[in-house]
């Protein structure tokens, strides 16, 4: 079978649908709005392809203005997916693009109207292209293979749209949209066919490292307070040990809210949760920049500090506990206070493990407790 433009176009047919039909079930596994526009966008280059095909047979306004407009269209529709996915809010001035194309219809049926539309066609393509690219550029940030993949696909189909428009004002060029005519239109149905597998496999991979890194996420959060848990604090304390000086020690609080079952058993499960809730949001709102924090489990806490001192560690463990305080008074009416009692060691060099540096702050949550709760205990430098 000879690759003329009817076969190109049939092939490009089958691929959109098929890229379609892909991100369709993605979309419905993991329910991100980017896979769903671009699903869209790929089903509109499907209709827009079929329609393609009616040029041939003299159905010039549905072959060549519906079809065309329905391919700005498309691109629109990645532009819009890239933007959901890059948590960017595009501009009023990018949905002017249909109306852009829908002026050409105002163009008088001349000789030279078909390099014109290409040329305007491919320049309004051109330009949503290279912005979803732009849309994709790291931001300080490592992107995924996919993403980078998407960007430079993107790119390199937005270049060559330019490149499109400039060939079709080139002298002596000639076009026949009506007829598939002409060494651009050609050029341009192989290309197009290239860049459609080639920009969905790139948003395939730009949103299966996300979904993975959205599952890495939740395995070292703690689903109830979004703190870490202690697999993930095991991970990463590590690298805040490594900081550890004598000029410049390291923290470990270790806290615990005191009557906690009391607040349970006279409301329920939830009064806890909520609590616990409370307690997380509190500990986010003061935790200095480069600390860590995670849930044990229960009701305990800890937070490991980068620079620290006592000081500094009585105080923010004071802090924690005036406003826990007040906010479990205000919340949950019980017999006895719900409060913190906080365990503080420091540390001039690098602990062994998490697990001893946990049972220096056991100790000294354990004064805490003793002394009669509601305080904040630090032991000596480890």
């Amino acid at each position: 079978m000879a690759l003329d433009p009817s076969t190109i176009l049939v092939l490009s047919t089958a691929l959109a649908a098929a890229a379609a039909l892909y991100l369709a079930v993605e979309w419905n596994s993991v329910r991100e709005r980017s896979l769903l526009l671009w699903s869209a966008g790929f089903a509109v280059i499907t209709v827009g392809c079929v329609l393609a095909l009616l040029r041939s047979k003299g159905y010039l306004l549905i072959g060549i203005w519906f079809a065309n407009g329905l391919l700005i269209g498309a691109h629109w529709l990645f532009l819009a997916g890239v933007a959901w996915f890059t948590r960017t809010r595009l501009s009023r001035g990018w949905t002017l693009v249909v109306l852009a194309w829908l002026l050409m219809l105002l163009l008088p049926s001349e000789p030279w109207w078909s390099r014109v539309m290409l040329c305007i066609q491919s320049l309004l393509i051109a330009g949503i292209t290279l912005r979803a690219s732009f849309l994709l550029r790291p931001h300080g940030v490592s992107l995924s293979v996919g993403a980078v993949q998407l960007r430079y696909v993107l790119m390199a189909h937005g270049l060559f749209y330019i490149a499109k428009a400039a060939s079709t004002l080139a002298l002596g060029a000639f076009v026949d949209l009506a007829a598939f005519r002409g060494e651009v239109i050609q050029i341009s149905l192989v290309e197009g066919s290239m860049a459609i597998m080639l920009i969905a496999l790139s948003m395939t991979g730009t949103e299966r490292h996300r979904r993975e890194e959205r599952i890495e996420q939740l395995a070292a959060r703690d689903p109830l307070t979004a703190l870490f848990n202690r697999r993930a604090l095991d991970m990463r304390a590590p690298a805040l040990f490594e900081q550890a000086s004598a000029a410049s020690p390291g923290a470990l609080l270790l806290i615990d809210i005191d009557n906690f079952k009391q607040a349970n058993d006279l409301h329920g499960h939830s009064a806890g949760d909520k609590l616990l809730v409370a307690l997380s949001e509190m500990i986010r709102e003061f935790l200095p920049q480069g600390s860590l924090a995670a849930r044990l489990g229960g009701d305990e806490f800890v937070i490991l500090l980068r620079e620290a001192s006592a000081d500094g560690v009585v105080a923010l463990g004071n802090d924690l506990r005036e406003a826990f305080a007040k906010t479990a008074r205000e919340m949950f009416a019980t017999p006895k206070a719900v409060t913190l009692s906080v365990g503080a060691t420091l540390f001039e060099r690098p602990p062994s493990s998490l697990a001893t540096l946990l049972d220096l702050g056991d100790a000294a949550l354990y004064e805490s407790k003793r002394a009669g709760r509601d305080r904040v205990r630090v032991v000596p430098l480890g």
